[in-house]
């Protein structure tokens, strides 16, 4: 019996401990020579094979398709439907675990999450591992830590404050609790007990706080289990429960948030956007905004949902940001407007700010100046970087009149250049997030009417989709970049194509949609894409999208979450990378043909 066996690599990590010890003892180690044929082309198979040492040859009458290593499976195919697709055969002396088809039949009727690595079709197998994935993580909800949830500031008072002075410290630092130190020991007090003290016990605001304050503390460490802090403050019938880091106070954990946590507090965060006073009330509230993507993640929540959550935040933040510096003449006259990943909906981890400003005619130009200026900073003070090719409100190019933008974009449309591309997908991507929606839609209106039956620039404009090289070989081998550390970029290679490629056929078609999956729809209603077609590009985009977010959670290696490395994926997530980039390698094919572009 092979223990040596990994049974957590995929698919076998799906079986439970009972019938891995089964598939164990009905497995055999086999040899196979150079050359050797292991199953023929159109041929069944009676075993499950998985690559121990050596390389497998998977090919296509004399093409050869893919170069399976260890850890590597086949033929399911042949195994399951009895008709192998393609043949496989040993490049060289190859040593392979052998699992008989009567063991692999029955784990794969009892075992549906088993058996889902079977499907055939690219899309099915993507959307199953997604959520098969999702599932798992809500298992590491509760091995959170502590410093992951949003704590309330460790602010002091001391024990012969006033009343009214607590009460001003507690709007000051914007929380309802405060640490109270009298002498060598540390208590806690709250807005309920000062307002109990003045409503109820008639005492003077200038009363001292020391018979207030309860110096019970309970206390945890910053690095504690958030399971730690639920079974603490249920079994102790606690609100709150102080954070410590190693012997200093770090902030005040209130059960709102922790639940909040377990439970998703999205709706928590939007209520304090909108009950925000002041810049400093959003900032506060743009912090919270940035956790709840980890937040969302860890509770399994699909990649597309985090993304239409967080974009809903962050329209309500900058909306608000808008009523509070913009002058009356701008809120009423404007359209704040997103461009980029933000306009599609497909915004998880913060980046740069994309944004503009259209408005319905002049405004005074230090009344708009000032408002340009305020506006940008105000979002780089909540974690906003400036965006390096400037579309932003404090550029004038992209903070100006609704005439000047139609004269922009007859300029783009006659006289295109790659300037001009670029400025018409981010124009085309924009969505309002305040003011006056209308403005927007005359803008991209007056697009969709310049570029009709315009095939000589939607073609220039598609022929984008060809600037980054897809990173998968002749062999569906992944194909690394030294210069990213052996690492493949999701963006340039997969994400990109898929974007621009249906933007260009959404701009043909003069669709309204901003987000990549609404306009697949629409596209797939319309008969230009193919119902396979658009399935498969919407799961091979979903997955390339959670590999980037789980990247930017990771940040590992000072990346920006668009570098992946092979060798740190499961052999399942290494072949369905490779089937996502065969649908977008497909995709780009279709691009090219519908678009001629083989006439550049």
């Amino acid at each position: 019996m092979p223990k040596a066996f990994d049974a957590t690599n995929p698919p076998f990590d799906r079986l439970t401990p009972h019938e891995v010890e089964t598939l164990r003892a009905a497995l055999d180690i086999v040899y196979f020579r150079p050359g050797e044929s292991i199953i023929d082309q159109g041929g069944s198979s009676q075993a499950l094979f998985v690559v121990i040492k050596g390389t497998i040859e998977e090919r296509d009458g004399t093409d050869l398709l893919a170069l399976l290593g260890p850890n590597d499976s086949f033929d399911s195919r042949a195994l399951v439907h009895g008709k192998s697709g393609h043949a496989f055969l040993a490049r060289d002396e190859t040593l392979c675990y052998s699992a008989p088809r009567p063991a692999v039949l029955d784990l794969i009727q009892n075992n549906p999450r088993f058996a889902s690595f079977f499907y055939r079709d690219i899309a099915r197998k993507l959307d199953e591992f997604v959520r098969d994935q999702d599932e798992q993580r809500h298992g590491s909800m509760m091995r959170a830590r502590i410093s992951e949830l949003f704590l309330h500031p460790a602010a002091f008072i001391g024990a012969d404050d006033t009343i009214e002075s607590a009460g001003r410290k507690m709007q000051e630092v914007n929380s309802n609790a405060l640490f109270v130190r009298d002498g060598e020991r540390t208590g806690i007090i709250t807005g309920m007990n000062l307002s109990k003290a003045v409503v109820l016990q008639r005492k003077s605001t200038q009363a001292a706080v020391r018979d207030l304050a309860h110096f019970d503390l309970v206390t945890l460490r910053y690095d504690d289990f958030v399971s730690s802090a639920l079974v603490l403050m249920t079994k102790l019938n606690k609100r709150r429960v102080a954070i410590r880091n190693d012997e200093r106070f770090v902030g005040i954990l209130e059960d709102i948030d922790l639940l909040g946590f377990i439970a998703g507090s999205a709706q928590v965060v939007a209520g304090r956007i909108e009950r925000a006073s002041n810049e400093d009330d959003l900032a506060a509230a743009a912090r919270q905004t940035a956790a709840q993507v980890r937040i969302l993640r860890r509770q399994g929540i699909g990649v597309e949902l985090i993304g239409e959550i967080v974009s809903d935040l962050n329209q309500r933040l900058f909306s608000r940001l808008f009523e509070l510096v913009a002058p009356a003449e701008i809120r009423t006259s404007g359209c704040l407007m997103v461009m980029g990943s933000e306009g599609r909906g497909e915004q998880t981890a913060r980046t740069d700010q994309d944004n503009g400003l259209i408005l319905s005619g002049t405004v005074e130009k230090v009344k708009l100046d000032a408002f340009r200026a305020a506006f940008s900073r105000e979002l780089a003070g909540f974690g906003f970087p400036p965006c390096p090719g400037h579309v932003m409100v404090s550029n004038p190019a992209w903070s100006k009149p609704l005439s000047d933008y139609v004269a922009d974009i007859r300029n783009w449309v006659t006289l295109p250049d790659d300037t001009a591309h670029l400025n018409v997908a981010i124009l085309f991507d924009a969505r309002c997030v305040a003011g006056d929606a209308a403005l927007l839609t005359k803008a991209k209106t007056t697009l969709i009417d310049m570029v009709r039956g315009e095939q000589a620039f939607l073609a220039h404009f598609a022929r984008s989709i060809d600037l980054f090289a897809t990173p998968i070989g002749l062999f569906k081998n992944l194909i690394t970049s030294a210069g990213n550390g052996d690492a493949i970029d999701l963006k340039k290679g997969g994400l990109f194509p898929i974007v621009h490629g249906i933007r260009s056929l959404a701009l043909e078609r003069g669709l309204v949609e901003t987000a990549t999956d609404k306009r697949i729809n629409r596209l797939r209603d319309m008969g230009v894409l193919h119902a396979t077609s658009a399935r498969e590009l919407h799961q091979a985009f979903h997955f390339m999208l959670m590999l980037r977010l789980d990247g930017q959670l990771a940040e590992s290696a000072g990346t920006a979450g668009t570098l992946v490395r092979p060798s740190s994926l499961s052999s399942m997530e290494r072949d369905l990378l490779r089937d996502a980039f065969y649908v977008v390698k497909k995709f780009r094919e279709f691009i090219r043909h519908h678009f001629n572009l083989s006439i550049f």
